[in-house]
This record gives structure tokens, sequence and C-alpha cells, in this order.
């Protein structure tokens, strides 16, 4: 079975935007789904896994399917908040690269981080993807990650982001959070938006 092939295949499905199959000799060992909003991501899944038999012949484990799902949050014209546009994850063996793009005032503003491909670098990937995002957005100024974390208040998780920002304005230390509502690589570019939302609105 060729990987490509498959790609270029599962690419076909209407609810699915890109595609990334990892494979260990003739064995798939994953499959890294960017799909829209338009169906539930469980059956995202099931569609994947009846195509790749139906076509190929090939039985993938539902828990090697990963979806991200990428919607347009909608921004009032008078919103100086930038809105989350998408985060997805192209893991590339040992390394990983983290993409986010942010939506603001009708235009896109996208950035990556590539870092290792395990669970402990993620929220730091995530984060200065999102930084770099925010620093083509903001033209100027520089952004640097100084921490991130998830702990734990009360019973409920919060991320909480560490952002210096160097500009015409000096060097300024802020502190932004976000309850986390389920999905992590969200929760942690809102984090980052909300230490840095008052530099963008600033004029």
């Amino acid at each position: 079975m060729d990987r490509h092939e498959l790609e270029e295949t599962l690419a076909r499905l209407p609810s699915i935007s890109a595609v990334r199959v990892a494979t260990e000799g003739d064995e798939v060992t994953g499959v890294h789904v960017l799909a829209s909003p338009q169906k539930a991501p469980k059956q995202v899944v099931r569609d994947v896994q009846t195509l790749a038999l139906a076509r190929f012949g090939v039985t993938l484990d539902r828990q090697a399917i990963s979806v991200v799902q990428i919607g347009l949050d909608s921004i009032a014209a008078d919103d100086d908040r930038p809105a989350i546009m998408g985060v997805h994850e192209i893991p590339e063996g040992p390394r990983t690269t983290v993409a986010v793009t942010l939506g603001w005032h009708g235009e896109e503003y996208a950035g990556t981080a590539t870092g290792p491909a395990a669970q402990s670098a993620r929220l730091r990937l995530v984060g200065e993807a999102a930084l770099r995002a925010i620093e083509s957005l903001l033209g100027g100024d520089v952004l640097a990650l100084d921490s991130i974390g998830n702990p734990a208040i009360g019973m409920k998780t919060v991320i909480v982001a560490v952002v210096v920002a160097t500009g015409e304005r000096g060097e300024e230390v802020s502190v932004g959070s976000a309850l986390s509502s389920g999905d992590e690589s969200e929760t942690a570019v809102r984090a980052v938006l909300n230490a840095v939302n008052r530099r963008i609105g600033r004029p």
C-alpha cells in the first residue's frame, strides 16, 4: 500500500481538509486528520476507517486516528480580540510541528513551532506557535514564552502563560490564564492571548 495514495484518497472525504499518515514498514501506525466541524469527530473516524477498508483493504484502529477540527470564530468588526481559527499538529518522527492560525479584522495570521514529539513539550509548542502568530499580527514587537503550565485550581484545570514582550513600549511581563474546556491546545492559545490582548488592543 502506498502511503501517499492513502493520504490523497482520505483527503477526498468532504469533511477532511488534510491528512498525514504515519507508517512503519507496511503498517499504518497513525492517521492525523485536519477536518471541518461539519461532522462529529467520531463520525470522521468512522468515515476514515470505512474508506481505508473499502479502497485498500486496510483495517485502521480507531485509537490510531486523531482528528483536529478547525472552524471560523465569528469576530465583530470592532472587536480587537483575535479569534482562534485553528490549532493542528504535524508529527514527523521524533519531532512535531504545531501550527496556530488566528483571525483578526478579516485577516489570517499563522505561526508554527517545532520541537520534540513528547506530551510534556506540547503546551510549550502550542504557546510558542501562538506567539509567532501574534508577532506577525503586531508587526514589530518581539514576544517570548517565559513559561506555561496547567495547575489545578480547586476542581478545575487552568492553563497559565507568562509572556515577555519587547518593543517600542519597552519590556513587559504579562500573565494570562484560561479555564480548560477539555481541549488543552485551544486553552493554551487562549491563555497566551489573554496575556497579550491588552497589548494588541492598545494604539
